[in-house]
């Protein structure tokens, strides 16, 4: 692959989305609207939230009844009974709990604070949203869609702003990808002095994830799909489980 420019175009004029929504549809149009049309290679980027408002994943607090593990959580860490209770429900393990933070391993493997679950930018003030069910499956079904509709054959990926455990700050990170690698394997490559590479790989998901999460914004920017063209990546199938280091090779953990 040879370096080449790269164009991130934000998707203006999305409305907001809500259970059962037509996401591929509001792309489409406001892709026309900004008199553009998908390339193949081109990859959409979209963000965790907007395709858990579209599958209908959020839950009202009010409806929710913590268990005894949850309440024992909660008075540990000083949450909501209720709140913790879901982190529970959507994670595989408990790593860390301190006062304020619960660092959990997502069902989907992911390791990050709060199982994802997210207050911001939704209706209601006991309204959350949980991560899609399978974001992998949900970047599948639309990167189909879209084939299907224009016949371009474009990557998926589905982001989401999680914390590092050896950096401050958050950065979008790619939990689910379509067709695209999510990790780049580039062993056996020769370096500009002619040496294979040994142990290179990378993160192309998180590394498009990442410049795209500087286009949409953290806060009331109201961008939640962006447009790439450019990405320079071989057309192999890739997952963004394909990420997730196992626990076996986790030296911290």
């Amino acid at each position: 692959m040879k370096p080449q420019d790269l164009l991130i175009r934000p998707l203006r004029g999305l409305p907001a989305v809500a259970a059962g929504d037509d996401l591929v549809g509001l792309a489409l149009r406001s892709i026309k609207s900004m008199n553009d049309e998908l390339q193949d290679g081109d990859v959409l980027v979209i963000t965790q939230k907007i395709v858990s408002k579209m599958q209908g994943r959020s839950v009202d607090l009010a409806s929710v009844v913590a268990s005894a593990e949850a309440i024992e959580l909660a008075r540990k860490t000083n949450k909501d009974a209720r709140l913790v209770e879901l982190i529970l429900r959507e994670s595989s393990e408990v790593v860390r709990a301190v006062p304020g933070l619960i660092i959990v391993a997502h069902r989907l493997g992911v390791i990050l604070a709060n199982a994802g679950i997210d207050r911001s930018n939704s209706s209601g003030t006991e309204v959350v949203l949980l991560l899609p069910e399978d974001p992998d499956g949900s970047a599948d079904e639309i990167r189909s869609a879209i084939l299907a509709r224009t016949g371009k054959n474009v990557g998926v990926v589905i982001i989401d702003s999680i914390g590092r455990a050896w950096r401050l700050g958050t950065v979008g990170t790619a939990i689910g990808v379509s067709g695209m690698p999510a990790l780049l394997d580039l062993r056996g490559n020769l370096d500009l002095d002619g040496r294979p590479l040994e142990s290179t790989e990378i993160g192309l998901a998180d590394e498009l994830a990442a410049a795209s999460s500087l286009v949409m914004g953290q806060a009331d920017e109201g961008t939640p799909i962006v447009l790439v063209r450019g990405v320079p990546y071989e057309r192999l199938s890739g997952k963004a489980a394909d990420l997730v280091r196992p626990k076996k090779s986790d030296l911290f953990r």
